[in-house]
């Protein structure tokens, strides 16, 4: 499956270059005017801008603790303690550890494209057609990393050409605007359509571990759309641009992906997850329009391995120390450490959509009111009608009979129709363990039965399990997996053009597409006329909740929306509460205590000691 072998190649003082690909015995050393020879040599190093996709500072791991918090989703599991890094846990620093690596690896990746757009030219053997596209990408991961510091700092230092000297690093921080235009000239210019470099999707063969023409027009809609919101971060009234152009411009491009590009939606949703942990491309349909890579078991000299799976992901026990327990019996090893919130649970359970009820509904499950509970239960019978709930929230627990190292033996399903829910939506493609017999008179299951249907807690804050690690091959390795990261997918672009539509002219429109996404879940479809445009733009809220839980973007959907402070708090009494929230007595509640102060990142301490120009922190830092 994987498209890239990463290299990496970190830049040393003085003009060298050291190439480890990915954790290489014996690392070597390249100076640059020996370097970019052949075609090859650029290929090896445009790979390596790429590599800091995968990074454990970037989609490898550490992404999680800084932006997997929200209003869905959170740090938890009955009594563990908060974490240690990240703003997950609304604990962080100025002087976090995740906060700056994820700084420096953006400057990184900045760092390694700039070098590369200085010294393609020295390339002889290079196809010119090749030669543009490579440089097209590297232009394109270059605003891609600047976009990544804007939506985290606001304004940072910013440059176009490598270091080259150790002096002269201090470097002010550049007003976010003249960045964001920058980033939209890149990404516009690479994805022209006749002159711009990047390959379409389809002369990639749908192989998404490269950018296409497709993922540059789907990353700017998405830039697009976090620009119409910054008014809300910079406390002040929207310009005329944020309420009208830049919402054109994100419709605009996400339609040019949606246009004879080749890009529809899996036959159902679990079949692109199970092929993204399949370690596999679009088996049904070329849903995938950008994935971070990731490959192998830490099995082998080069390391491409990455945490997806492991760190967020549906947990089963630790087989890692018997070797000869495979398949079934070793559906993967998780920390869990992502769980739903009750919120989201309660998003898969209401049928219709359509009325004020749901504006009435929304507000108060959201603030812990339990005079809705009642009518909340009815979730019972209405929630299976929504594929992605039972994939995206975990639907039940793996099992040993002995517990005792010896292998997995069946699942304990949370609720009743769990089980056949299951089995019906993934075709068979999940381990299953079989019905076990029970005893003789009784309508529960023996002690070691595991595979039943029988409601076992009440709690609703449940684990995430949209990255289910027993589709990955034999033998799994504890914390190493070959999962990949989705950060761009059709569903998400469908969902952009109706927000940016009903923004722009009211919901007419935009129905189509948001009930594309609706029918593919096997969710009611919204009627045409139901909804105004307030109504609506709730309903895509929800809608992209329900759809792209767990995929790293409701972090800044809330913060571009202007509801994050807000969304947050309203869930601070309800997790104190417990009940519902399967966290025992822990401090889950904190982790919703966010002020505006996180609307940004801090500037990391160890950035400010050796910048010299950088004279202040965001606000509140």
């Amino acid at each position: 499956m994987k498209a890239l072998k990463y290299t990496i190649f970190t830049l040393l003082f003085g003009g060298a270059l050291t190439s480890c690909n990915f954790l290489d015995k014996e690392p070597y050393q390249l100076t640059l005017s020996d370097y970019f020879n052949t075609a090859d040599e650029a290929n090896s190093f445009l790979t390596g801008i790429y590599a800091e996709l995968g990074q454990s500072t970037f989609y490898g791991a550490d992404y999680m603790y800084l932006v997997g918090g929200d209003d869905l989703s959170h740090y938890g599991g009955s009594g563990r303690a908060p974490a240690t890094k990240g703003l997950i846990c609304n604990n962080a620093t100025t002087s976090d550890a995740a906060v700056t690596g994820f700084w420096y690896t953006l400057y990184s990746g900045i760092n390694r494209a700039n070098i590369f757009l200085e010294n393609i030219d020295k390339v002889s053997d290079i196809d010119s057609g090749l030669k543009a596209q490579y440089t097209a990408e590297a232009r394109f991961l270059r605003a891609f990393y600047y976009f990544n510091l804007v939506q985290c700092w606001g304004d940072v230092p910013f440059k176009t050409e490598s270091t080259k000297d150790v002096v002269g690093l201090d470097i002010p921080r550049t007003d976010k605007q003249e960045i964001y235009d920058f980033i939209i000239k890149e990404m516009q210019e690479v994805s022209d359509e006749k002159t711009g470099g990047l390959l379409t999707a389809a002369k990639l063969n749908y192989k998404p571990g490269r950018v296409s023409k497709s993922a540059a027009w789907g990353i700017l809609a998405r830039v697009y759309l976090f620009r119409a919101g910054e008014y809300h971060r910079d406390n002040r009234a929207a310009t005329d641009a944020e309420k009208k152009d830049y919402y054109q411009a994100a419709k605009d491009y996400a339609l040019k992906v949606c246009t004879n590009q080749g890009h529809d939606l899996a036959k159902d949703y679990w079949d692109y997850f199970i092929d993204l942990c399949s370690d596999r491309y679009n088996s049904t349909a070329n849903e995938s329009i950008w994935e971070a890579e990731f490959s192998g078991n830490n099995t082998t000299d080069v390391k491409a391995e990455g945490r997806i799976g492991n760190i967020i992901g549906l947990a089963a026990p630790d087989m890692s120390s018997n070797s000869d327990i495979v398949g079934a019996a070793d559906p993967g090893y998780s920390y869990e450490f992502m769980f739903a919130t009750p919120k989201l649970y309660r998003l898969y359970c209401i049928e219709e959509p359509s009325s004020e009820r749901l504006m009435s509904l929304h507000v108060n499950w959201n603030t812990g009111d339990k005079t809705e509970k009642a009518e909340g239960e009815a979730c019972k019978t209405i929630k299976l009608k929504d594929s992605r709930f039972l994939w995206n929230i975990a639907p039940f627990v793996y099992m040993e009979k002995d517990g005792k190292n010896t292998g997995v033996t069946g699942r304990k399903f949370y609720e009743l129709g769990f089980r056949d829910a299951v089995l019906a939506h993934d075709n068979n493609r999940s381990y299953s363990y079989g019905k076990k017999d029970w005893a003789s008179g009784t309508t529960e299951p023996k002690e070691g039965d595991y595979d039943y249907n029988s409601k076992f807690t009440t709690n609703i804050a449940r684990a995430c399990s949209k990255y289910r690690r027993e589709y990955e091959a034999d033998k799994k390795d504890k914390n190493n997996t070959a999962i990949n990261f989705p950060i761009l997918r059709y569903s998400d672009v469908l969902l952009m053009v109706a927000e940016a539509e009903n923004e722009l002219n009211g919901p007419d429109a935009a129905y189509d597409y948001l009930n594309k996404v609706r029918e593919r879940a096997g969710a009611s479809t919204i009627v045409k006329g139901a909804l105004n445009k307030d109504e609506f733009r709730q309903m895509v809220k929800d809608e992209r909740g329900r759809e792209l839980c767990f995929e790293y973007t409701r972090h800044f959907d809330l913060i571009r929306w202007g509801d994050f402070v807000e969304d947050m708090n309203e869930l601070i009494d309800y997790a104190r509460a417990g009940g519902e929230w399967n966290q025992g007595p822990s401090n889950v509640y904190t982790y919703f205590q966010v002020s505006s102060t996180y609307n940004y990142f801090p500037i990391p301490d160890a950035e400010m000691a050796v910048n010299k120009a950088i004279t202040s922190n965001n606000p509140g830092w």
